[in-house]
């Protein structure tokens, strides 16, 4: 018998008695959902809107590439959504549905089927996503409890722009995706 057959051997036969799992808390949400939420975004270095304000930005700047796949925005877009992802590498705003925003830390759920094309809120310089205000929910268990639900092959949350501080300490924005991040409440 090798020295290996014997160590797992002996850790075999050790003894050990059933623990119980222990009790997940009931995390409970005192507040205004949407407050919070607002404050996680803003906190995230976001910016929360509307419909109006959105005009607004897309305007005042006078962006000329945008793409918009949100349901009842879709007259914003300026290009259609192309099949291959390396034609979006001039893209300036990219507005999309979200599936539900989670008060705690203003993450929003996003899965293929609201991306169109999953480098599509990484490759634009600006990203609005569109939100139902009914369908903030109130902590990650609740967002949890949602995505479990699903069958999607693709999902990820967004919380802001993209920002690191690796180098040198230093808060950069937009160092590897979107600069900005507006999410229209309706």
């Amino acid at each position: 018998m090798s020295s290996r057959e014997q160590i797992l051997g002996k850790i075999k036969r050790v003894a050990k008695a059933d623990s119980p799992l222990p009790d997940i808390p009931d995390f409970e949400f005192s507040g205004e959902i949407k407050e919070r939420f607002v404050k996680s975004i803003q906190g995230n270095k976001g910016e929360v809107i509307d419909v109006a304000g959105l005009e607004v930005f897309l305007k005042s700047n006078g962006f000329s590439k945008i793409i918009s796949l949100a349901k009842g925005l879709e007259q914003l877009s300026t290009r259609t959504l192309p099949e291959n992802p390396h034609e979006l590498a001039d893209l300036e705003v990219a507005i999309i549905q979200g599936q539900f925003g989670v008060a705690e830390n203003g993450s929003i759920w996003l899965t293929d089927a609201d991306l169109g094309l999953r480098a599509l809120p990484f490759i634009t310089e600006h990203l609005v996503i569109v939100l139902s205000e009914a369908s903030l929910v109130s902590n990650m268990h609740e967002a949890y409890k949602r995505i479990g639900e699903q069958h999607s092959g693709f999902g990820l949350f967004i919380a802001g722009p993209s920002k690191t501080a690796d180098i040198e300490q230093s808060l950069v924005i937009g160092a590897h995706g979107a600069k900005s991040l507006r999410v229209v409440l309706d």
